[in-house]
């Protein structure tokens, strides 16, 4: 995948009601959102020149500027209907979209009630991050010493700009020594997520993934266990204890930037990428892509 300087980056970005050259989208030094962390955001794909499962997003980021208490200056709708117009501008035709809220620079302080809460959405050329060949040799993941918190200490079930520290800081950490991402466990010690993704295990018939209550319920993460289940995979929605993992068979990756894509280590545990991993890359590429899905049956 070819890197982008994101401060040189072309085309156009809609920024607070106007679509604007990408260089002159700019914000405040002393902007709340920069400052304190105030600001949420979305990671959208595009597909064929489609924003896929676009008004969930949506309606998440809504919900995220809820959760850290201000209210995005549009509606869902109005968003689908700004986010398409963006992605048009630009002619994207297998992209990225990034919206982004975020509160301004009125106040500098903790406190900021009175910030104008500005809204901007960006999106670039992005193709798969792997070819299917490189999918199925899976990943290296390390396991990070930092954790996801309690849900009493921070707003878990928004994406919030602040929440994700942590994982810059795991995933750095995990790249330095060799690994694609890092594994997450959550402040009870239980299997979590990655840095930027959900997690799955398969044994035999059955697909294990940890219950989304301290992170969040990805909008992939639903996806694949709905066409897990059309399948004829049993889900399993559980706490998942890091010795677990040398139990099970496969392991696999969902989230808008990786999709669904194989593990086959973490740690000192080890995964063989195999049937129900190729499986769900089809059946999801399939998806998004609406063709129709090859008919296959699901393993006894």
């Amino acid at each position: 995948m070819t890197e982008i300087d994101f401060d040189k980056q072309y085309g156009q970005i809609w920024l607070d009601g106007t679509i604007v050259p990408a260089s002159s989208a700019n914000l405040h030094v002393l902007t709340h959102g920069l400052h304190y962390a105030s600001a949420v955001f979305e990671g959208e794909r595009v597909y064929d020149g489609e924003v896929f499962k676009l008004t969930e997003h949506s309606q998440r980021l809504a919900r995220s500027a809820e959760l850290l208490g201000f209210k995005l200056p549009l509606t869902v709708s109005e968003l689908d209907e700004a986010t398409r117009a963006v992605v048009k501008a630009n002619n994207i035709v297998d992209g990225y979209v990034r919206p982004v809220a975020w509160r301004g620079a009125e106040m500098m302080g903790v406190s900021a009630q009175k910030n104008t809460i500005h809204l901007a959405i960006a999106c670039w050329v992005w193709p798969s991050y792997f070819t299917p060949e490189a999918k199925m040799r899976g990943l290296r993941l390390q396991i990070s010493k930092w954790r996801r918190p309690d849900p009493q200490t921070a707003p878990t079930q928004s994406k919030a700009a602040g929440l994700y520290m942590i994982c810059t800081l795991s995933k750095h950490q995990a790249e330095s020594e060799g690994f694609e991402d890092a594994l997450m466990l959550d402040w009870r010690g239980q299997v979590a997520e990655a840095t930027g993704a959900n997690i799955f295990f398969v044994k035999g018939n059955e697909i294990h993934t940890p219950k989304p209550d301290c992170f969040l319920d990805g909008i992939t993460r639903r996806t694949a266990i709905d066409l897990a289940r059309q399948r004829g995979y049993q889900i399993v929605e559980r706490a998942i204890v890091p010795e677990e993992m040398a139990n099970f068979d496969e392991c696999f990756l969902t989230g808008t930037a990786v999709e669904v894509t194989p593990v086959r280590e973490i740690g000192p545990y080890s995964f063989t990428p195999g049937a129900v991993c190729r499986q769900l890359i089809e059946d999801f590429e399939a998806l998004v892509r609406r063709r129709p899905a090859v008919e296959k049956v699901a393993a006894a």
